[in-house]
């Protein structure tokens, strides 16, 4: 058959751009893309290296405080309980006894720590920090007469923390003695005050005047523990045995720490929460009249009366760190507040005791330190010298205020909490008859949650007593209003 060829028709949409012509534009294109992306990046480092050369015309504390503001905005997340590492000393024959009292505030699900020892012999307890043994000492000299050479390894034990890679995400070393207890929620809220990328050496001196003049004002004491931030940790590693050469002469490991910050030409930074309790026996006087500052740590327990009646010392503790648990930032903090009407004056430590007196007590007698303990150091010759103002406690019974101890602590599941203090009786004494049946103090308060601007400079808050009252009394911890003061009206 014959088979016709077919003509191909034209097209009838030819196309408007040639293949080639697409591909010069398509590629155009990108490269217009990639100047635009190139160019908005240059724009921003230009923007930010402007916005910080416009920040020089502003006053000193307003720079530093914008700076500050646009570098947490960038990229510094808030100091939390994972950015501490603990690092405590203890020795094989205090580890028996005293790891009860590590046990109360350590958590292995939320607290890093490591326990430093002479030498080993204990079985993993998963309720206990890991336990490692100190390296050998014996290399550096120890001069001080009668002194321990443990001091040198309780010193080396900052070095060793970070030699040893447990530094991984770590923003603060903390340190301490086996009969330290930590506040954890409260140090994490100190510490967040300050840069853990810049030098600084957190903790405070002893409460008792005679330690602070033999050893120094300026030195942070290792039993009420003590801070330094990762930069400055790294680098006191590298120095530390240098520094353990040179001061031979000196007693103590926190002796040694301090020298060689102190050659580094950082000083200490001094947070009242930190407590060396260079005190003895019953120190209710001292937990009643706790500064403003977050309560960060608690030492010496051996050496003190349980806090409450009826209880030994690791169950007092335990009581303490309950009430913490619920809020931490009110611990031990102080609200005094009057009903005039039957002038009476009540004084509340949080989560502690409260105290009620007859009569009208001007708040900043109700805010010195009432004289219940002894001395540190022992002897005839021994002055009751200390860091703060005292008043004599009532030797008579009946001379004292009225004092509840906290029995029960609890939230209320709105964001607040409830507190039962029940009255601690001491003789057959008469009292006013506005107070003389009560049994049971309550208290009411919400959560105290420290922001920026209450962590410094820090408010004391009111309460109100809700009247009548005859066996149980009822208080409110509130907010003072702007211009409220806390004093009984006329």
């Amino acid at each position: 058959m014959n088979q016709t060829r077919r003509k191909r028709r034209p097209d009838p949409y030819p196309p408007l751009i040639s293949p080639r012509v697409r591909n010069i534009f398509l590629l155009l294109t990108f490269l217009f893309i990639v100047y635009i992306l190139f160019s908005y990046g240059t724009f921003r480092r230009d923007r930010i290296s402007s916005l910080a050369r416009s920040l020089s015309v502003f006053p000193t504390q307003r720079r530093h405080d914008r700076i500050s503001s646009l570098a947490r905005s960038l990229s510094v997340f808030p100091t939390q309980r994972r950015h501490l590492l603990f690092s405590i000393a203890a020795s094989h024959g205090s580890w028996l006894t005293r790891s009860s009292y590590v046990r109360l505030w350590y958590s292995p699900e939320s607290t890093r720590a490591v326990v430093f020892l002479d030498r080993g012999g204990f079985d993993p307890d998963p309720t206990l920090p890991p336990v490692t043994v100190s390296e050998d000492v014996s290399k550096f000299p120890y001069n001080f007469p009668g002194g321990l050479r443990s001091a040198i390894r309780v010193a080396r034990v900052v070095k060793e923390t970070v030699d040893r890679g447990y530094n991984k995400d770590v923003r603060w070393f903390v340190f301490g003695d086996d009969d330290t207890v930590f506040f954890v929620d409260n140090l994490v809220t100190v510490l967040s005050k300050y840069d853990h990328r810049k030098w600084w050496y957190v903790g405070s001196n002893s409460e008792f005047y005679d330690q602070n003049v033999k050893y120094s004002f300026d030195m942070a004491f290792g039993g009420g523990g003590f801070a330094i931030s990762a930069s400055l940790g790294k680098v006191l590693a590298k120095v530390l045995d240098s520094c353990l050469m040179r001061y031979s002469h000196m007693y103590g490991s926190d002796s040694r720490i301090f020298s060689c910050v102190a050659e580094l030409g950082v000083a200490l930074t001094h947070e009242p929460g930190f407590h060396q309790i260079d005190v003895r026996g019953n120190i209710f006087g001292l937990l009643c009249a706790h500064p403003l500052s977050p309560l960060v740590s608690l030492h010496h327990l051996d050496a003190v009366d349980p806090f409450f009646p009826r209880t030994n010392r690791t169950e007092s503790v335990a009581r303490l760190i309950r009430a913490a648990s619920l809020d931490s930032a009110r611990i031990l903090q102080q609200s005094v507040c009057y009903d005039s009407s039957n002038t009476v004056t009540v004084s509340v430590v949080w989560g502690y005791a409260i105290q009620v007196y007859q009569g009208n007590k001007l708040l900043p007698d109700l805010l010195t330190v009432q004289k219940t303990f002894s001395t540190w150091r022992r002897g005839s010759g021994v002055r009751s010298n200390y860091m703060f103002s005292t008043r004599e406690y009532p030797r008579d019974p009946c001379a004292r205020p009225l004092v509840f101890f906290l029995d029960s602590v609890g939230s209320d599941g709105t964001g607040g909490s409830w507190s039962s203090y029940g009255l601690h009786s001491v003789g057959n004494c008469h009292r006013a008859e506005a107070v003389k049946g009560l049994r049971n103090i309550r208290v009411l308060s919400r959560k105290l949650e420290l922001n920026g601007e209450q962590k410094n400079p820090p408010r004391r808050q009111c309460c109100d007593i809700s009247s009548p009252y005859n066996k149980s009394m009822v208080i409110n911890i509130r907010q003072c209003m702007p211009d409220e003061l806390i004093a009984m009206n006329s």
